[in-house]
């Protein structure tokens, strides 16, 4: 995971933005800084604790239960009385179905050209609520294209409402059919399962919740078989058994949900009088997303601030090397102001040892090697033959070779 990474990494770096003991000892204001180090670890700690519950927040985002204002109304142009014989280059008659809809809030500023409260960027567009809005348009008069269907699944962006244009001089009846688009999907209680749990329309989730909390409080679980609930005369209705299974519990109520009915709502098109026409309002309960839910999406998506986070990082950690580095040296100096002889002889005798190690002749000792006995031991006369007896690499080069034989 990407917190977990994030939090590999800034334990990785930390190490290299710590001071040793021996510097603070030299620096008694490096408390401070080692202060602030714990801390930023705990701040650290406190922010991945938060981003993991912000990340698990969204898994399953809450919803606020909002007002929709559905305001219906129409329009209308060039309305006026019909002269025999009409006017040249007279525009034709014109009207237009308006339907559009807010999320009611205390304090909403009304539009001052209108009844109509301005659009909230916090919450969704109107669209967005509905699955399809069929307007059915009197086919006499409009025998061509009566219906009007609109779909969300093929709208490109969500729109703040819907409207209708024709050309026309006659006043009639539109229906309007608006089809709800719940998510998570919501579904239609049947009636014995209405009076057991109390609510008309909610999740499947929700409503095997509820009958698990109902059986719970009525203590219908079976004491000897835990699998098994027994059904009171209100479960009865629903179920029509005596006892039921846990397990069938959500296959049982499939058939006591359904679709949701649509909202069916009747506008008289009018095409007299001054400005809009014949408004009506219908309200409508939904489910609006928390309002923080945005800022907790770009707060996980932001990374600008990790990356400033990361280059003050490396500065502190080349600051911390530099600092290192003086101290190195001014143990060096202050060894050598001390004691020039023993400080250099001790130089001598470390840089001795690392190049014997460097050439791989660690536990080589020359002091031995220039004795004679070094030489009587068993393993030269057959290391002397095997240097002999050896193939020059090229040529007559080598151990026994020469110019010529004699």
């Amino acid at each position: 995971m990407k917190g977990e990474s994030e939090e590999e990494e800034t334990k990785r770096k930390l190490p290299e933005k710590q001071l040793p003991d021996r510097v603070a000892a030299l620096l008694p204001e490096s408390a401070l800084y080692t202060q602030l180090l714990e801390f930023e670890s705990r701040v650290d700690a406190a922010l991945h604790r938060k981003k993991v519950d912000i990340q698990e927040a969204l898994k399953s985002p809450p919803a606020l239960q909002r007002t929709l204002r559905i305001y219906v109304f129409n329009t209308f142009a060039n309305q006026a009385p019909r002269t025999i014989p009409p006017p040249k280059n007279a525009e034709p008659p014109t009207w237009s179905l308006k339907i559009i809809g807010r999320v009611l809030e205390d304090g909403a500023e009304l539009d001052p050209a209108s009844v109509v409260p301005k659009h909230n960027p916090v919450y969704p567009k109107f669209s967005s609520f509905f699955k399809r809005v069929t307007i059915a348009l009197d086919p006499s008069l409009y025998p061509e294209n009566p219906l009007i269907i609109w779909e969300n699944a093929r709208s490109a962006a969500p729109q703040e409402g819907f409207e209708v244009k024709r050309k026309g001089d006659k006043e009639f009846s539109a229906n309007i059919r608006l089809e709800m688009n719940y998510n998570p999907e919501k579904f239609k209680l049947s009636q014995p399962l209405m009076e057991v749990l109390g609510v008309e329309v909610d999740t499947r989730s929700r409503v095997i919740a509820a009958l698990w909390q109902y059986i719970k409080a009525k203590k219908l679980q079976n004491p000897t078989d835990p699998s098994f609930f027994m059904c009171d005369p209100q479960l009865k209705k629903v179920f029509g058994e005596d006892k039921l299974r846990f397990a069938m519990l959500s296959q049982k109520i499939s058939q006591h949900l359904s679709p949701p009915p649509p909202i069916n709502l009747e506008h008289k098109i009018k095409l007299s009088g001054n400005g809009a026409h014949a408004s009506a309002c219908y309200d409508v309960i939904v489910d609006v997303p928390f309002p923080l839910q945005k800022e907790m999406s770009a707060f996980l998506a932001n990374t600008e601030k990790h990356k400033d986070i990361e280059a003050c990082d490396e500065v502190i950690s080349a600051s911390i090397k530099k600092i290192h580095e003086h101290r190195r040296r001014r143990a060096f100096f202050l060894g050598f102001s001390q004691s020039p002889v023993e400080f250099i002889n001790a130089l001598i005798a470390s840089q001795s040892k690392d190049l014997k190690l460097i050439a791989g002749e660690a536990n080589r000792n020359i002091e031995r090697e220039r004795r004679a006995d070094f030489y009587n031991q068993p393993w030269v006369e057959d290391a002397v033959i095997r240097y002999l007896n050896r193939k020059p690499a090229s040529g007559n080069e080598g151990p026994g070779g020469g110019a010529g034989g004699s």
